[in-house]
């Protein structure tokens, strides 16, 4: 008998913010709030239409690779409603999946929809990895802070690749023990080929996926500005990374958790204080709500068909899955 498990993500989200309470106090989610201001919130608002821009390019680019139709203008304001979807509601993957239903029955082949999200996401996240460890390697940093970025990238793929195994189970039904791993590797391995690695995508993924990640990690450091760390950018650039690559496990509540778990510890181990580490995760938080708030609008002002609650409803089906 299937168990409902979905609300693992949530609690591990609350355990680890009330840990941070119960080791750093309130103080720094408190003063880190009073401390932000209207001229950073622009300016990660304006990041963020950047970013979003190029991620919904990169979404475009793996869906028609893989021969399903999306236009630019409809993958940005997807995009925007599954941002604001994702730091409204437990878990922080309720949007993307969201989207990826409402691409694939728009489109009429549900599996593709979510398999595109899947690998437009899981390029993202490769290309992190590796600019991640490529700075780890240039910058100095400390042993810890390498080893225990190691273990959340591994963390990570486990994720992405257990996110994937579901995409292709939901997509392509397979009849028969024996065919079933088979079919599968076939399918993973066309998908690759054709929405990913092909001729005329993979560098739009790559080049999309790396400004995406430069724009986070600037949103990042005008966080940290604002929350009154004055460290260079050279050092708060790996720490951002390692909080980036945190961010993408799915244990969340709205997005806060591993975040600040994440720059707690990162923060620490580079001798800035946990609290500024808390601090600023706590800031970049309330920016990237303010920053998805398009994605609101969106959802208000969008069509009223009744297939959006249903569309909702599945998207927690598979999400729980």
């Amino acid at each position: 008998m299937h168990r409902d498990r979905s609300w693992l993500s949530p609690v591990g989200g609350l355990c680890i913010v009330a840990f941070l309470v119960w080791r750093v106090g309130a103080g720094p989610f408190v003063d880190a709030v009073r401390h932000l201001d209207a001229g950073s919130v622009a300016v990660a608002a304006a990041i963020a239409l950047v970013t979003t821009v190029c991620g919904a390019w990169r979404w475009v680019l793996v869906a028609r690779g893989l021969g399903a139709e999306l236009t630019l203008r409809t993958a940005v304001s997807e995009s925007y409603r599954s941002q604001f979807l994702n730091v409204t509601l437990p878990g922080g993957v309720l949007g993307d999946v969201h989207r990826g239903v409402r691409h694939g029955r728009d489109g009429g082949d549900l599996g593709r929809g979510l398999r595109s999200v899947v690998w437009e996401r899981s390029a993202g996240q490769v290309v992190l990895a590796a600019v991640t460890g490529t700075v780890l390697l240039l910058v100095p940093v400390t042993p810890e802070m390498r080893s225990g970025t190691g273990v959340l990238v591994v963390c990570v793929v486990a994720g992405l690749a257990s996110v994937t195994i579901g995409a292709f189970v939901v997509g392509r039904r397979t009849h028969g023990p024996d065919s079933r791993v088979v079919r599968m590797v076939r399918a993973v391995s066309a998908d690759l080929r054709s929405g990913v690695l092909g001729r005329r995508t993979w560098p739009g993924v790559i080049g999309s996926s790396a400004a995406v990640v430069v724009g986070h990690a600037a949103t990042f450091v005008v966080a940290a500005r604002a929350a009154g760390v004055t460290a260079p950018v050279t050092r708060l650039l790996p720490l951002a990374l390692v909080v980036l690559v945190a961010m993408s496990l799915p244990l969340n509540v709205a997005g806060w958790g591993p975040r600040e778990g994440a720059a707690a510890w990162a923060f620490g181990a580079a001798g800035l204080g946990a609290a500024a580490g808390v601090g600023t995760a706590v800031v970049y938080g309330v920016m990237a709500l303010v920053s998805s708030l398009p994605g609101a609008l969106v959802l208000t002002l969008g069509r009223r068909d009744r297939t959006r609650s249903a569309d909702l409803a599945c998207a927690e089906g598979v999400a729980r899955g």
